[in-house]
């Protein structure tokens, strides 16, 4: 089977080149037609000799994701919903806003986490995707941005990326290129449920990308309620090694909290973890919870959650409550592919 060009790394490409005796900037004017100008045919390429078209189309293809259905809401934001060519599903966001377009994509078909408040778990895990999928989940929304082009990149969709590092990692240094999106790795996003091996890899990597983490609480007994993978890699652990990471990189991380009523908002919650995180380079995002129906959660009203928020800046923790997007359409994490798979 071909491989799909989109997921090599231009340096791959070259060597790839090379070897079939052609010069290393061939490599830069394929890389310019496929990301710059989003050509998808060889054969157009024309500023490529007539042997190395039909050398690429006969040893690469660039297909694929196929788009199953799309949701816009009134906000613009606008969700996608994609078949790979083994039959799975994956999802893809594009939300606006002034001046961003920013994409939340997928890094695994299911998810093996099964977070108790998110939808992507539900239907269990699949498999990784592989980096031309990730590339290929880019290149469709970037195809579908219009004049507004992708400017940040937050792997949030379904998965957990620290859990396909290498792809993941692979893709993020495709995105970040020059010459491939050319979207600065300080608006690329990895978004992780606590994987503690993977953070501490991260931190070597050399890349100023942002890293986030899902937090929900701040002891084990309601982390382990909530996400499962708090019992692999307990509370202090991660705590642990997110102050590493801060160390290692001199990075602010991202901590996203999911307000759950009667779960991990009341003020004790707050005042536990404006504790925990006292003197840490980071900020909070507070999220009022979907409410997805296998879970049963319900979200706090406006005032609990305005209360939580006010506590953590009386803390002196930097916090945001993110504005609702996509409310109402299947914007949630998961959401669209479950009901799709439920017909």
């Amino acid at each position: 089977m071909k491989k799909d060009i989109r997921g090599l790394t231009l340096e791959e490409l070259q060597e790839t080149l090379s070897a079939w005796g052609q010069q290393s900037f061939t490599g830069r004017q394929i890389y310019s037609w496929i990301f710059g100008r989003k050509v998808v045919d060889f054969d157009r390429m024309t500023d490529l000799s007539k042997g190395l078209r039909s050398l690429l189309g006969k040893n690469f293809t660039i297909n694929g994701p196929n788009l199953v259905e799309t949701q816009s809401s009134s906000d613009g934001t606008k969700k996608f919903l994609f078949k790979l060519k083994d039959e799975n599903l994956i999802e893809a966001v594009t939300i606006p806003a002034e001046k961003r377009l920013t994409a939340c994509i997928s890094s695994q078909a299911g998810c093996k986490f099964k977070c108790a408040f998110c939808a992507s778990g539900t239907l269990g895990f699949r498999r990784n995707l592989e980096t031309e999928e990730i590339i290929g989940e880019v290149f469709a929304l970037k195809n579908d941005s219009g004049d507004k082009d992708l400017t940040h990149i937050v792997f949030m969709g379904t998965g957990e990326p620290l859990d396909n590092y290498d792809n993941v990692m692979k893709a993020i240094r495709i995105i970040n290129s020059k010459y491939g999106f050319n979207i600065g790795a300080r608006r690329i996003t990895i978004s992780t449920c606590g994987i503690v091996p993977g953070i501490k890899r991260l931190s070597q990597e050399g890349l100023q990308i942002e890293l986030s983490v899902s937090l929900h609480a701040a002891d084990d007994k309601t982390r382990n309620l909530l996400m499962p993978v708090n019992k692999v890699y307990p509370f202090k652990e991660l705590l642990a090694a997110c102050r590493h990471y801060v160390e290692e990189t001199n990075r602010q991380v991202t901590f996203e909290y999911v307000l759950i009523k009667g779960v991990n908002c009341g003020l004790h919650d707050v005042r536990n973890l404006a504790k925990v995180l006292r003197g840490l380079n980071c900020k909070v995002n507070l999220i009022a919870s979907n409410p997805v129906n296998e879970s049963g959660f319900v979200p706090p009203n406006k005032l609990e959650a305005l209360v939580f928020r006010q506590g953590l800046l009386k803390s002196g923790i930097n916090v945001t409550l993110r504005r609702e997007r996509g409310k109402d359409i299947d914007a949630a994490c998961g959401q669209l592919r479950l009901r799709y798979e439920k017909m």
